[in-house]
């Protein structure tokens, strides 16, 4: 990767506008002062996600009043990752940070991702100093977040965020990658493993409520699983083998008391034995089957996004 400047870096914010009508033009106001202070120069890309409200307008407002602001429509709603994808694409400026558009990243505390950039990391999360979500899904966020840096290879972290800042010239390793299912931190991966933390302050959400719960943390869960990691196979690879040992140590079993005593009694001792078997073989189908699901999703070419119209001619 190249080295960070000595000079005020420059830098593009990706930011997927999802039903924000109403706290874009605080988020905008609070960035461009924020930005004004550590930047060379700056571009903010706000990417509407099928909203259904009159973000887009309001984007559209911004971008004619402000050379700083772009705008991209999509064409329909696509998911974070792939409006946060189309926004790094068309980033123009040596970091990328992205964040969401709800103000719970502060625009302040980018500089503390930057200025950790700059330690020589090619990655930084910005990590909350406290949640400020409810009990459980702090817990199951954690819990999720954590299991998924391990599978991805994330060694010096523990955790991700959605506020992070990276090197632009990392998209080299994903600009060739065309896919639905879009996990923004599994595709860093394939560019560095230099990743960092550094701890930011969290503000409760200024309107609105947020859109993940527990289901879409479960499904992210398994995009990156099936999607980004062999784990699952792997894994129901040892659950065949260990079942196998215990299969031929029960084999062992009734052979012996079948000469010794002639007989082995027991149906619920057998019908367990199938059991196990059974489940055993439709877990390790339904491992397979979600890898197969995602061969023919790729198969059909369904590209991750298609921009609808931007307010900038040359993306």
């Amino acid at each position: 990767m190249s080295p960070i400047n000595t000079m005020k870096p420059s830098i593009s914010v990706v930011i997927p506008a999802f039903n924000s009508e109403e706290i874009i033009p605080k988020l905008v106001d609070r960035l461009t002062a924020a930005l004004a202070l550590i930047c060379q120069e700056y571009e903010i890309i706000l990417v509407n996600d099928g909203s259904e409200d009159g973000s887009w307008r309001v984007i559209q407002d911004f971008s004619k009043s402000n050379s700083h602001i772009k705008g991209i429509n999509l064409m329909r709603n696509y998911g974070q990752h792939n409006a946060l994808l189309c926004g790094i694409r068309a980033s123009k400026h040596e970091f990328v940070v992205t964040m969401d558009d709800d103000l719970q990243h502060p625009p302040e505390e980018i500089h503390l991702l930057i200025e950790k950039l700059s330690e020589g990391y090619d990655v930084v999360y910005g990590i909350p100093n406290k949640l400020v979500h409810a009990p459980w899904r702090n817990f199951s966020s954690k819990l999720t977040k954590f299991f998924l840096a391990k599978f991805l290879g994330m060694k010096r972290i523990k955790y991700m965020s959605a506020f992070r800042a990276f090197k632009s010239d990392i998209r080299r390793s994903f600009d060739q990658f065309d896919s639905p299912n879009v996990i923004i931190d599994a595709l860093l991966t394939w560019g560095t493993d230099n990743f960092g933390l550094a701890m930011v302050e969290e503000e409760p959400r200024q309107t609105g409520r947020s859109n993940y719960n527990l289901f879409k943390l479960v499904k992210v869960a398994m995009i990156v699983l099936t999607g980004f990691s062999t784990v699952p196979l792997r894994f129901a690879s040892i659950i065949g083998f260990i079942l196998t040992i215990f299969g031929l140590s029960i084999l062992v079993y009734v052979l012996i008391r079948t000469v010794s005593e002639g007989s082995v009694p027991g149906f619920p001792f057998l019908a367990s034995i199938i059991s196990i078997f059974s489940g055993a073989q439709l877990f390790s189908l339904g491992v397979f089957g979600e890898y197969l699901a995602r061969i023919f999703h790729r198969s059909m070419n369904h590209p991750a996004y298609v921009i609808g119209e931007s307010t900038d001619p040359s993306l």
